[in-house]
C-alpha cells in the first residue's frame, strides 16, 4: 500500500528550512554546533553559508582569514 501524495495548501505549515526566492532560510532553534559550522568551517569551501538562524547568508570566517 502506498502513502497518499502530500498536497501543499494554506493550512500546511512551512518547512523549518529551505529556500525562498533562491535565498536560504532556517527557522530551527540555533545550536552552537550549527553556528560554528556556518561561521568557522575549514572543510566548507564556500565564503557565504546559509544562516544558522533566519533568512539569508552568513560569512564563513575561516575563508575570510585563510584565503587559498
Amino acid at each position: 500500500m502506498t502513502e497518499p501524495e502530500r498536497t501543499e495548501d494554506a493550512t500546511t505549515p512551512p518547512e523549518p528550512q529551505g529556500k525562498f526566492l533562491g535565498v536560504p532560510y532556517d527557522w530551527r532553534r540555533p545550536t552552537w554546533e550549527r553556528v560554528k559550522a556556518r561561521w568557522w568551517n575549514p572543510e566548507d569551501p564556500r565564503f557565504l553559508t546559509p544562516k544558522s538562524y533566519g533568512w539569508g547568508y552568513d560569512f564563513n570566517l575561516y575563508r575570510v582569514f585563510h584565503r587559498n
